[in-house]
């Protein structure tokens, strides 16, 4: 269950379904050739660089989640898109397309186009900071988020991951070096049966190893995104621009204290 995606009602965007943008706080609709949701913050000033997030969205959900995002993290901070992921089969039982990402070489190379492409497209209509880039996401999109800003290192200033696990396989350390320049935020949900503690405890091992930057975050939830997390999410990022000091990883006996 998405927490979120249950307690607030979807903002209605009131600029027509053909708009290629939007301005003060709304959302686009996305077209039928792009797929991809964009925000732009309440009172847009052109002459400041913003912080980007890019959002990718829980399986079987679609970019349409950055709606419910969005007003949970911040509405002036920041501009941000949403892809929308690759469709997935079967279809639900509504009858209704669902989409997701795959951690197969074919779904990475998707998810990587669909992010690159919608950052280049948001930066020709709003100021965006190419220094201050984060890539975040939900489920099988937290664990893309990893995927893709280990990847590409140099294009993200952090990444976000809520309740989605570190992916395996496709050597996603092999650019091990320049990654340990990321900052990384993982939260993770207490209840959730898809990333339970011990997949938890085992990534942060692996974090500590490779010499990475974690912040590790738990919650009294499951498989959800909750809002406290957005919350945090907003203060997380700020705290970079802010802090000279590095992000600390909590360890993995305090992880596994918490747990008991």
């Amino acid at each position: 269950m998405n927490r979120t995606d249950r307690s607030l009602k979807p903002l209605k965007p009131s600029l027509s379904p053909s708009a290629s943008y939007v301005e003060s706080g709304l959302f686009s609709e996305p077209s039928h050739d792009t797929s991809c949701a964009v925000f732009a913050p309440l009172h847009y000033e052109p002459g400041y660089a913003y912080p980007l997030i890019v959002w990718l969205h829980g399986e079987g959900s679609d970019e349409r989640q950055l709606l419910r995002v969005m007003p949970l993290v911040s509405m002036r901070n920041y501009v941000a898109l949403a892809p929308r992921g690759i469709r997935l089969e079967p279809i639900g039982k509504s009858g209704n397309a669902r989409y997701g990402w795959r951690q197969s070489e074919h779904g990475i190379r998707q998810a990587e186009h669909r992010i690159f492409s919608g950052i280049e497209e948001v930066a020709e209509k709003f100021n965006i900071n190419r220094q201050r880039v984060f890539v975040a996401g939900f489920d099988c999109g937290g664990t893309m988020a990893f995927r893709v800003a280990m990847d590409h290192p140099s294009r993200f200033a952090g990444v976000l991951s809520f309740c989605g696990a570190f992916p395996h396989g496709h050597n996603p350390l092999g650019n091990l070096t320049a990654s340990r320049q990321l900052a990384i935020f993982l939260a993770a949900g207490r209840h959730s049966r898809q990333y339970p503690a011990t997949a938890v405890c085992e990534n942060l091992r692996l974090f500590h190893t490779a010499g990475l930057s974690t912040t590790l975050r738990e919650y009294p939830c499951g498989q959800e995104l909750a809002p406290q997390m957005l919350a945090d999410m907003d203060r997380w990022i700020i705290e970079q621009f802010t802090s000279s000091e590095p992000s600390t990883a909590e360890s993995d006996e305090s992880w596994s204290n918490e747990m008991d």
